[in-house]
């Protein structure tokens, strides 16, 4: 089969032929039908993470499995011990040994992918694969991030909620505020293009860096960098919650004081299976929004330097 390989950090990704995967006990052999691209893999190709090469990167997979149709694939394979906390309360994204698909395991940017379980697999029925492959991280990431907010929006008279960054997984986050909540939404970007597109996804304000006015419950960090961090306790309300998702890599000081009292700050990382479940049933109640644009598995390497280059305006999306 092909494959998008990554031989070595920093180098090109390699399309070419390799081994079909082969299923044990438990296991299954999807055909893919489309891989989004992730901020995650371009950290994978620069060798940001301990992953043993070669590897085939992608998590965001939607597939064919031969009984259950199309399928969209839970990446986040935990160690499923007994004994491991995080994987027994189905908290796998978060287990200590943990062997993510496209980042320690083989995943999507292929042919075929070899799944270890068909726990793993969540039906699509009749989502289109390509815009449903970014909801297994995208989606997912936007949708726990989200989750985490509700009870405090909730208890608020008057909820706000700020989503910081109109890229992939702030349009579903704010779309998701939407849905799920009755908060005011407000969304912060530096594009005009992406506060234009905030604006027709149902936003009822967006602004550029700098124009944000007043307090909110919550507020959602989909950057991550210490500008979007600094604006983040600048405007979360006292007793609101702040929720940090991006990479970026920022740092903000935290004690006493120097965040609004009582102020609740974390970070949220990718879901649990049970979410993603969640996230495909709503996908097919609600006509989600998803910006992507589809290019050939031969393009991978393409993909990821304008995803570097900050050249598309949602997802790319892989079709093998």
């Amino acid at each position: 089969m092909r494959a998008a390989v990554l031989t070595a950090p920093g180098q090109p990704l390699d399309v070419i032929e390799v081994p079909d995967p082969v299923a044990g006990s438990g296991g299954a052999v999807v055909d893919v039908l489309a891989c989004g691209i992730c901020h995650s893999d371009l950290h994978a190709a620069a060798g940001d993470y301990a992953t043993k090469l070669p590897v085939i990167l992608g998590h965001e997979v939607a597939a064919r499995h031969e009984r259950l149709g199309p399928v969209l694939v839970y990446a986040c394979w935990g160690c499923r011990q007994p004994d491991c906390w995080a994987c027994s309360s189905q908290q796998e994204m978060i287990c200590p040994n943990a062997t993510e698909a496209g980042l320690f395991r083989d995943g999507g940017y292929a042919e075929r992918m070899l799944v270890p379980d068909e726990y793993y697999l969540i039906p699509l029925g009749d989502l289109d694969p390509a815009k449903a492959a970014p909801l297994a991280c995208g989606g997912l990431t936007a949708y726990r991030a989200i989750d985490h907010t509700l009870a405090t929006i909730k208890d608020a008279a008057r909820p706000r909620a700020l989503v910081i960054g109109a890229g992939g997984l702030g349009q579903f986050g704010l779309q998701f505020l939407k849905i799920r909540s009755d908060a005011e939404v407000v969304v912060v970007d530096a594009s005009p293009e992406k506060r234009e597109l905030a604006l027709s996804l149902g936003a009822d304000a967006a602004v550029a860096p700098g124009e944000v006015d007043g307090s909110f419950t919550a507020v959602v960090d989909f950057v991550g960098a210490e500008a979007t961090l600094q604006t983040t306790r600048d405007h979360v309300r006292r007793q609101g919650i702040a929720v940090v998702v991006g990479l970026y890599g920022g740092t903000i000081p935290f004690g006493f004081g120097a965040v609004p009292h009582e102020a609740r700050f974390m970070t949220s990382v990718w879901g649990t299976r049970d979410q993603l479940a969640d996230l495909v049933a709503l996908a097919q109640q609600h006509d989600l929004h998803s910006e992507i644009e589809t290019v050939p598995l031969e393009s991978a390497q393409i993909a990821h330097d304008r995803l570097h280059a900050g050249q598309v305006s949602g997802r790319f999306v892989l079709i093998p």
